[in-house]
């Protein structure tokens, strides 16, 4: 697993629960260390013993902790410069959805060896969706899952999502947009001047 993600886990219980529950973490899970370095590669058995250790002592299902990683990449200040790449899909929650079939390839533009999830839309009317992420990351679709959500919320959204199970290395949601407008969006500046 990229260290890129290891350490997102990382600053996630960090700025959430604190320091000591960090330590508390990597300690059960055995790391070794007490850092992820965000540019090496790491097992991915230690990205798997993180996250069990992670559920275990937050008392949250495996899934539960993926998603609220999705809803921190977005709202959490420290995560700036990836909200500027998803916002960068356009200007509204509805263009963001059409934009995330590029997302990978966006991803690795900026971090090369970055292996994120496959996105594949479906449109089924002008309003609903359905969204297939394939990952060979156990998990990442719940990931995916939390992020949908914070962005609906940064777009100023009502979305309703829906998980609709996993099929091998598949995720799919149903995704279907009340209404586009209900709520005012966050401050977006490209150059980074948002909160």
């Amino acid at each position: 697993m990229h260290g890129l993600i290891n350490r997102s886990i990382q600053a996630f219980v960090q700025d959430t629960y604190g320091q000591t529950v960090w330590a508390e973490i990597a300690n059960a899970a055995e790391l070794g260390f007490a850092d992820f370095e965000a540019m090496l590669t790491y097992e991915d058995r230690l990205t798997d013993a993180l996250l069990a250790a992670a559920s275990a002592r937050l008392s949250r299902p495996r899934e539960f902790v993926l998603e609220d990683l999705g809803t921190y990449f977005v709202s959490h200040p420290r995560c700036g410069p990836l909200r500027r790449l998803l916002r960068f899909g356009g200007e509204t929650f509805m263009d963001f959805l059409h934009s995330l079939d590029d997302l990978q390839g966006r991803g690795r533009l900026a971090v090369p060896d970055l292996d994120l999830p496959r996105l594949e839309l479906f449109d089924h009317t002008s309003h609903r969706f359905s969204l297939n992420c394939q990952s060979p990351h156990r998990g990442a679709g719940f990931v995916m899952a939390g992020i949908l959500r914070a962005m609906a919320d940064d777009y100023g959204a009502l979305v309703m999502l829906e998980h609709q199970g996993t099929r091998g290395d598949s995720d799919r949601f149903f995704i279907e947009i009340l209404d586009q407008s209900h709520g005012e969006a966050r401050e977006f500046a490209l150059a980074g001047r948002d909160n």
